[in-house]
């Protein structure tokens, strides 16, 4: 049995701390280029006329060496505090036997021609993903409301985060900072709201830790105490 990977997802997301923990939470901003041959363009016809497309994918940080995967019979969801043991096929881990993902994300356009993008082929523009950049495509195939939507259905521990907000600070000389730069104040807002949900693990809550992610090219370094996050720093 063999796979083909038909692309990669290019994210604002370059390392895994600080990307959401499921597809949808944050309206960042992707886009998917194809490689050869499942570039050709009518592959793609009619695909703008659906609203959402459900992606396929490998999880690549996770694979080894040999090429195979990191798999673990449990494991110990954030969300549970990291405390709890769950099987794997009862979570959406990252490590499942063969690392293969998915996730359903907004579909905003489809560009016959990629050349904005950098691409020879077709892009495919998406947002709300929850991907690292550069992840492998194995698949896509459109969300069908009807077929693909449950909303009573019970879902164990994975309820919907409410309780995963925090209180954002953005000091004032901070903001003055951005504000004078060439700093996208659309790329501000979306970093804000990675903060404000909380990209802990639910077992780590130590007030004077200084938290870093990453955000296309910048650094990002911020504290959480008592849930109000302060951001400290937002440096390219």
């Amino acid at each position: 049995m063999k796979f083909e990977v038909i692309g990669h997802v290019h994210t604002v997301y370059p390392e895994k701390f600080g990307i959401p923990r499921q597809s949808g939470i944050i309206d960042a901003p992707g886009y998917i280029t194809f490689e050869p041959p499942y570039d050709d363009a009518n592959a793609f016809r009619g695909l703008e006329e659906y609203d959402r497309v459900w992606l396929i994918w490998l999880a690549s940080e996770n694979m080894k060496a040999d090429g195979g995967w990191s798999w673990h019979p449990t494991v110990r969801p954030p969300r549970l505090g990291g405390n709890a043991r769950k099987g794997i096929y009862a979570t959406r881990s990252p490590y499942h036997p063969n690392g293969i993902g998915l996730s359903c994300v907004r579909l905003i356009a489809v560009h016959t021609d990629g050349s904005d993008f950098g691409a020879n082929g077709p892009v495919v523009e998406i947002s709300g993903m929850d991907l690292v950049d550069g992840t492998p495509l194995l698949d896509m195939k459109p969300y069908v409301p009807y077929a693909d939507s449950f909303p009573d259905a019970c879902c164990s521990f994975a309820t919907p985060p409410d309780d995963d907000i925090l209180q954002v600070i953005l000091p004032d000389e901070l903001k003055a900072e951005l504000e004078t730069s060439t700093f996208n104040s659309s790329d501000l807002d979306i970093i804000l709201e990675m903060i404000r949900k909380d990209p802990r693990p639910r077992y780590q809550d130590v007030s004077d830790r200084v938290y870093g992610m990453s955000y296309r090219s910048y650094n990002v370094r911020f504290v959480i105490d008592h849930g109000v996050a302060t951001v400290l720093e937002i440096k390219e």
